[in-house]
């Protein structure tokens, strides 16, 4: 790293990026090789009182969640959306799970639906836990779960629907066989690490095969297994792949993807045109990591282009608040892959408690490997833009040096923002210090408030009038998780867009830099810049000038989810 030169910082409601080019370059028409430092910095307030049905500051618009209590697979059937999803009927914090199940025609509002899996068999009676859905060649779907037996066993079940001519598939009939798959001795697997089966994909001998997330002591096991009718299973003589010291795998997810395309693929699709994808939740870290690879059919095992998984592991699908993840394939006409995460909340239990609600999810997004074929870009799926109201545009200008620029118009606590720059003076640089190699350290010690030469610069989101609060400020409220993210991204400035483009929705940003190559998902919590107090500004705390190029705003209408 010491080869580099810091050139530049900004701030997107909760991104700081900093620029890094190579000191022997063309600083004037920069670079092949150009790094971005993207870097997480909350801003919270403090929860001063018991939430209400008339008093819920922090309640999300858009993003789904359900109307109370604790949550936590997709899928598309007969055009229709179904979203399962881990819930707790019967509280804000965790326990008692069942699948709770939503659907939907545009992935935006949703139809609320009875309880589709609860515990009702020895296999399942103490929880009914995380699992995929598969659509058999009959077009048949089906649900691999994970129970908790009365011996707090983690076994793997299979549910069906009851009526395939419901479309909303509103009750499911539990296999008389389950479990299906438990672990055994011989294998040396613990009962309580044995979870999370993942939707199924169909080898060229005919057998699906699924894998469930493990671990013997600390290595990570994706274990595999195979079944010709999707009823009995069988567990291969090795993991599907498996990483020392990287602790328990939570909600594995195993998928082709093309190559120089955006366009989904089925999960049973292989080819010469394909890569694969192996994602894990490390239990250890509560990050959602992948690798990039190729799968060996004839050996049924992953080849990761990149070495195994670890704690410090640079791919993430998002580096703030996002975990336990899963995609599915849309086989319509859109031909694309989509991606779900949990969003948990970063302030305490009591608070959680107060507020009668814990946890959301993510917006879809559609996924795909980048160009460069070594990392996924991310993008929020074409459908949120239904929701757009009032466009407010800024024209392209310079932002001086030291200056805020209030973006009016907008509802500020509700928007869609999309903002793009550019940089004139790169002479205007930091030398990057050595020893900046962890990207998360680096930006909880260079914030927004930092000036440089070029930068900090960007947008400050949820903010007050007087600015006394804004994201980029630690919390008043200690309680909250403060945590600072970071990450490291490929981008050249002179072919592609320095952009981007947040998701404000009261208690949630979203933000994706460089067009998606970057993901940061924050909870934040503010006590003055609420509903109608809340404002979006850019700025530039820097010295020298950078150029606004486009910046796009939209309030964004409420959503039907309850």
């Amino acid at each position: 790293m010491n080869n580099y030169t810091l050139v530049s910082s900004y701030i997107s409601s909760q991104l700081s990026i900093y620029i890094l080019i190579p000191k022997k370059s063309n600083m004037a028409v920069s670079s092949k090789c150009l790094l971005l430092f993207i870097s997480l910095l909350l801003g919270y307030g403090v929860l001063q009182l018991e939430a209400t049905a008339d008093n819920q500051p922090y309640r999300t618009s858009y993003h789904f969640q359900p109307p109370k209590n604790w949550m936590n697979g997709p899928m598309l059937y007969k055009g229709i959306y179904h979203l399962f999803f881990q819930y707790n009927p019967k509280g804000a914090v965790w326990g008692n799970i069942v699948w709770g199940h939503s659907t939907s025609t545009d992935l935006v509002n949703w139809i609320p639906h009875e309880t589709a899996i609860y515990p009702s068999q020895p296999s399942d009676i103490n929880g009914c836990w995380s699992g995929s859905t598969t659509i058999l060649p009959e077009g048949r779907p089906v649900i691999l779960y994970t129970g908790i037996d009365p011996n707090n066993h983690q076994v793997q079940n299979l549910a069906m629907p009851k009526n395939l001519s419901d479309p909303f598939l509103r009750e499911w009939v539990k296999s008389h066989d389950n479990p299906l798959m438990a672990p055994n001795s011989y294998n040396k697997i613990n009962s309580s690490s044995f979870r999370d089966p993942t939707t199924g994909w169909l080898g060229r001998d005919g057998y699906w095969r699924v894998i469930i997330g493990s671990k013997i002591n600390q290595k990570g096991l994706a274990i595999l297994y195979k079944s010709k009718d999707f009823a009995h299973w069988e567990e291969a003589k090795n993991p599907l792949y498996s990483s020392k010291k990287s602790g328990m795998w939570e909600c594995p997810d195993f998928y082709p993807v093309l190559i120089k395309s955006p366009l989904g693929i089925d999960t049973s699709i292989d080819g010469p045109n394909t890569k694969h994808v192996l994602k894990v939740s490390l239990d250890d870290t509560k990050h959602d990591y992948y690798k990039i690879g190729s799968y060996n059919q004839d050996k049924d095992i992953f080849i990761s282009d990149n070495g195994p998984f670890h704690k410090n592991s640079r791919l993430r699908y998002d580096y703030g608040k996002f975990y336990a993840s899963k995609t599915f394939f849309e086989g319509n006409s859109k031909h694309r892959r989509i991606l779900w995460g949990w969003v948990n909340e970063s302030s305490s239990v009591e608070d959680d408690i107060k507020k009668g609600w814990s946890g959301v999810q993510a917006m879809p997004r559609s996924i795909w490997l980048d160009n460069s074929g070594k990392q996924l870009v991310q993008w929020p799926i074409k459908e949120i833009e239904t929701l757009r109201l009032k466009e407010v545009n800024l024209p392209k200008q310079v932002l001086k040096g030291g200056s805020v620029l209030e973006v009016s118009g907008v509802t500020a606590a509700q928007a869609d923002v999309i903002i793009t720059f550019e940089i004139s003076e790169l002479s205007k640089v930091q030398v990057l210090d050595p020893s900046w190699t962890d990207p998360q350290l680096l930006c909880s010690r260079k914030g927004a408030s930092v000036k440089g030469g070029i930068g900090p610069f960007g947008l400050l989101v949820l903010a007050s009038k007087g600015l006394q609060e804004y994201t980029a400020v630690s919390s008043l409220n200690h309680e909250n998780d403060e945590t600072t993210y970071g990450a490291f991204v490929d981008v050249d400035p002179v072919q592609e867009k320095l952009s981007l483009r947040s998701l404000i929705d009261h208690s949630i940003v979203e933000s994706f830099g460089g067009e998606g190559k970057a993901c940061i998902t924050a909870r934040v919590y503010p006590t003055l810049a609420t509903d109608a107090e809340a404002h979006l500004y850019a700025f530039n705390n820097g010295t020298g000038n950078v150029g606004i190029t486009t910046l796009s705003a939209w309030s964004m209408k409420k959503a039907q989810i309850n």
